[in-house]
């Protein structure tokens, strides 16, 4: 009689969880389908993805989003089913394909995102800001965009105006990746660019994955395939970037109160990486390939919704009374790394030739 019982206390606990949250799971994956239904529409009159379109649509809901019922649910979402959304994009990485871009840039994107990184936490000082902000910033325009500024977020304390912080760098990221996506090309036409450095200028230099697509491929399918693999070289490194920033905040002993400062290893990081090699490995295998792609797929849109339904938690955490209280040095940090990252990979190419 001893066994069942003992079953029965996790099994109550897991049900209880189930129960709490789900309210606020529901909402935010409500206002993810919005999203998505909306993004046609939207798409003809301001070109902005479906995430943004979703972080909208949660912070015009956050009256509602406020009351209790919701808030274990939210929280759920942005914090735990972020995690591991963010961790299924490392089957969207291929190593073989990271290493065909050759020595001379793969060394010109990691060192103008490491520059990126840190101009993040020096402008922010330097506009006296939280130097948390400075890491989402950085992290934000260093390495892709949403997402990267929504990894980072967990490896920073939760502090006063973090959920402003985060929303307003995925939107102006967003809106910096638009302009980029129109200007980009012209700038690279301008100084004379190859179709090789074109591809690689506009890979490593706009925030968000869809803008590079769509920059690179209005140019040329070479250019387009080329700023693709920089691009997600880029999110390759998220790994260590979020590492980093985790090591940045344990130095300074910014962990739980109580606890002594360690370096974090997130799991979700981990599983990133793992699952980089693995779909570098197994499509290559032959045996195993015709049943890993479909479920790749699946995982792959499992990943998609994840970050959707995060972002709309975010959103609905989210006051416009927050967001508007944001200054001026917001705008500038955030415009100063896109302008650092620019700087740093237009030197480089044009040193390499």
């Amino acid at each position: 009689m001893t066994e069942p019982l003992a079953n029965a206390a996790p099994l109550a606990r897991i049900i209880d969880a189930i129960r709490l949250n789900a309210p606020g799971i529901a909402l935010s994956a409500a206002v993810a389908v919005a999203a998505v239904l909306a993004a046609p529409y939207v798409a003809p009159v301001l070109p902005i993805p479906a995430m943004v379109i979703a972080l909208f649509i949660g912070i015009a809901l956050n009256a509602l989003a406020s009351r209790p019922l919701y808030r274990p649910g939210i929280s759920f979402c942005v914090k735990t089913l972020l995690r591991w959304a963010v961790a299924l994009l490392g089957l969207r990485i291929a190593l073989g394909e990271i290493a065909a871009l050759g020595l001379s840039t793969a060394v010109l994107v990691i060192v103008s995102m490491a520059v990126t990184l840190l101009s993040g936490f020096l402008l922010a000082r330097a506009f006296g800001q939280s130097e948390h902000y400075g890491a989402l910033a950085g992290a934000g325009t260093a390495v892709c965009g949403a997402s990267a500024t929504l990894a980072t977020a967990t490896v920073l304390p939760n502090y006063r105006g973090k959920e402003a912080d985060v929303a307003f760098v995925v939107v102006a990221v967003n809106a910096l990746s638009t302009l980029a996506m129109v200007l980009y090309p012209l700038f690279c036409l301008w100084l004379g660019f190859s179709q090789t450095s074109t591809g690689v200028m506009l890979g490593a230099t706009i925030h968000d994955v869809a803008q590079v697509v769509g920059a690179g491929y209005a140019v040329s399918e070479p250019v387009g395939n080329n700023a693709v693999i920089v691009k997600l070289f880029r999110v390759f490194l998220l790994l260590p970037v979020v590492l980093a920033v985790g090591y940045w905040v344990a130095s300074r002993g910014e962990r739980e109160p109580g606890r002594a400062a360690s370096v974090p290893v997130p799991v979700f990081a981990l599983v990133f990486l793992a699952l980089c090699v693995l779909n570098s490995v197994i499509p290559a295998s032959g045996a195993l390939a015709g049943i890993y792609a479909p479920i790749k797929s699946v995982l792959v849109e499992v990943s998609t919704w994840g970050l959707l339904i995060a972002i709309g938690a975010l959103g609905l955490g989210t006051s416009v009374s927050s967001i508007a209280a944001l200054g001026w040095r917001h705008v500038a940090t955030v415009v100063g790394t896109t302008v650092v990252i620019l700087a740093v990979v237009t030197a480089g190419l044009l040193a390499i030739g």
